[in-house]
């Protein structure tokens, strides 16, 4: 009983057929405001734009910081003992990700990408960070909502179904 909780949240919160599924996972601003802070890291360095990030980073500071404790949380719940690891390689997948995007777009990516600073600067307040960063639609496909990389949950899911048809077994 103690694992249906995390396995409904974490089945709503695949990504199915390519279409998230973000109306349906609390966690999706959390997720969504990453990857806008990974986008922006990933434009300063293939740009040589640093001053710009580093305002951004200045401006919204306490609320990427809560940002990143609440994807710790996540993590932490998800994957138990290995939620570091996992978060870590959700975090290099996201950025990998982007940049492969970036790379894609060759010559076109700084400037087609350049007002997404302008934008997220001339917010009213950081109140408005995950509305703006859920537009921007961020995550890659390839990631999904609210889950690590593909084959992090699939392990999982397996353990949880030994796990529970070790108790099953033993309780008959």
């Amino acid at each position: 009983m103690r694992y249906s909780v995390p396995l409904a949240i974490a089945a709503t919160c695949l990504t199915l057929g390519g279409v998230r599924a973000a109306q349906r996972c609390p966690e999706q601003p959390v997720f969504d405001v990453e990857a806008l802070k990974s986008e922006m890291m990933v434009l300063a360095t293939a740009c040589h734009d640093d001053a710009q990030y580093n305002a951004f980073i200045e401006r919204y500071q306490p609320s990427l910081m809560a940002t990143e404790h609440a994807l710790d949380s996540y993590f932490r719940r998800e994957y138990g003992r290995s939620g570091q690891t996992e978060h870590d390689r959700y975090i290099t997948s996201l950025a990998n990700a982007q940049a492969d995007d970036g790379l894609k777009q060759g010559t076109d990516f700084c400037p087609r990408n350049a007002s997404l600073f302008e934008e997220a600067m001339a917010l009213e307040s950081s109140t408005e960070l995950p509305q703006f960063a859920a537009g921007q639609d961020l995550v890659p496909a390839s990631l999904g909502s609210c889950q690590a990389p593909a084959e992090a949950p699939a392990r999982k899911h397996v353990i949880r179904r030994v796990a529970e048809r070790r108790r099953t077994t033993s309780s008959h």
